[in-house]
Order: structure tokens, then sequence, then C-alpha cells
């Protein structure tokens, strides 16, 4: 019943940390979500946005951060 309660605390520090990324995300400086890269079409009454650059970078974050979470778990 331990391992559950610290998955709960782990997984809810994930999800302060994620939405106080949403709340300051306009105020970083790098302006993630408009980076070179990220895809932008719009017309008269259509927009498209596919931010690939940024996916790629959130990827590339989230699998260090899994990989030195693993190490550190073992």
């Amino acid at each position: 019943m331990e391992s559950v309660g610290k998955s709960l605390i782990f997984i809810g520090l994930i999800i302060i940390f994620i939405g106080l990324i949403l709340v300051f995300a306009e105020k970083l400086p790098f302006g993630l979500g408009k980076l070179p890269g990220d895809i932008y079409i719009k017309k008269d009454n259509f927009t498209f946005y596919f931010p690939i650059t940024t996916s790629i970078l959130i990827s590339i974050f989230l699998s260090l951060i899994f990989i030195i979470l693993s190490k550190i778990g073992k």
C-alpha cells in the first residue's frame, strides 16, 4: 500500500508541474509553441497549427526526465 501512496504523490507532483507550466507559459522567454519549425497556416476561415518543433523538444525533455528517474529508482 505504501508504493501506491508514493505513486499517487509522484503523479500529483507531475500534474502540479504541468499546471504551473501552462499558467506561466506565456511569460517564458523562448515562446514555447511559437518556435521555428512549428507549422502555422491561416486562411480566410481556416486555421491549421501543428507544433512539430515544440513537440520534439517536449519529447526530448520528458525522455530525459524519465531516464533520470529510472536511474534514481534503481
